[in-house]
């Protein structure tokens, strides 16, 4: 069984790999030690906490293995960003250059340097091991993100992002960053990835253009990398367009990947989720049941998982004892459910 629960301080070595995995471009999981144990750290004290309204509380969540204890995954949601370190996109608009009286009228793109996610709540930190992409799991690691806001809207802001990774090769080569860092900035992209990751942001404030730049004065190759994702990312891209994000012009500053976004309430997960009290019956034959995504109402001893459950009426479910054990359930209890065959957006 894949589990998903809080990360904690022995999840330090498998989390470590997984941000050695990652490979360059996921900023959110630095290979740095000190940097690591402190999202562990923040981690802890954002389920510990009691906020009443979104604050900085950043939840780090691992998938492991129940029959291993392996962890394979790891996923995050950031409550607020910007708040703390500034938090710096591209927004891709356009310009007009007009001239009734020569009769010319070009539409121009424009990239210009903003702030303006400032203070929404960020999903982040998807990883998942090859050797556990099968089945739902990569939809469970997405998902069930969803379902926590739900359940937890005060400590969230209404409107959610996904940062996703742009273009760049294996070696960290990013044409985009190239066209940069040729012209302002004198810092390779994986150089520049690690400060950001480790939170070294001032030198964006003190190298980035102030003025917008013109998309048509870039290099071929950096205009065709703004607003497309890395090949890996795809599939991620492709759950939550399915969910109903979309973008709306941001992209990364580094490697000009897209930022999606979506109004909490209007996400198909939340949208399409109940709450339920469970019974639990070894009564009933699960193969026969619907499958479900599943938490806990939990914060520090929070679970999840896929499962499957008979519902009884609009308010209860039945479960069995397996699934209840994995999700810290006892009867009467109330859990937060999706069905995996949900209609997308």
């Amino acid at each position: 069984m894949l589990v998903i629960r809080p990360i904690k301080q022995s999840d330090y070595i498998s989390l470590h790999q997984i941000a050695t995995d990652s490979g360059i471009g996921f900023t959110s999981l630095p290979v740095n030690e000190t940097l690591l144990k402190k999202k562990i750290n923040d981690s802890e004290h954002a389920f510990a906490c009691h906020p009443q309204r979104p604050g900085q509380e950043s939840y780090l969540f691992v998938m492991e293995d129940t029959t291993t204890g392996e962890v394979v995954g790891t996923s995050g949601i950031e409550a607020t960003v910007g708040l703390q370190d500034a938090f710096y996109h591209y927004h891709l608009g356009k310009v007009v250059h007009a001239s009734r009286e020569l009769g010319v009228h070009n539409s121009v793109e424009i990239l210009t340097f903003c702030n303006d996610y400032t203070g929404v709540s960020e999903i982040c930190t998807l990883f998942l091991k090859e050797k556990a992409r099968s089945g739902l799991a990569g939809r469970l690691l997405s998902k069930f993100r969803f379902l926590f806001m739900a359940q937890h809207q005060h400590r969230f802001a209404e409107t959610i992002i996904a940062e996703m990774r742009g273009i760049s090769d294996e070696n960290g080569r990013s044409p985009f960053w190239e066209w940069l860092e040729t012209h302002f900035f004198s810092v390779d992209f994986p150089t520049a990835d690690y400060l950001t990751g480790i939170g070294n942001k001032v030198f964006i404030a003190e190298l980035m253009p102030k003025y917008p730049i013109y998309v048509n004065l870039l290099s071929k190759d950096a205009q065709d990398c703004i607003g497309k994702v890395h090949e890996k990312t795809r599939p991620a891209l492709r759950l939550l367009e399915q969910e109903g994000f979309r973008n709306r012009g941001y992209v990364d500053i580094f490697d000009a990947g897209p930022t999606v976004e979506a109004d909490l309430a209007n996400i198909a997960t939340v949208r399409q989720s109940r709450e339920a009290n469970i019974q639990i019956s070894s009564d009933f034959d699960i193969s026969k049941q619907d499958t479900y995504y599943i938490i806990n109402t939990k914060i520090d001893d929070f679970r999840a998982c896929v499962g499957n459950v008979k519902l009884v009426d609009e308010h209860t479910v039945l479960v069995d004892e397996s699934l209840a054990n994995f999700l810290l359930l006892e009867n009467g209890d109330t859990i937060r459910l999706a069905n995996t065959q949900l209609k997308h957006c």
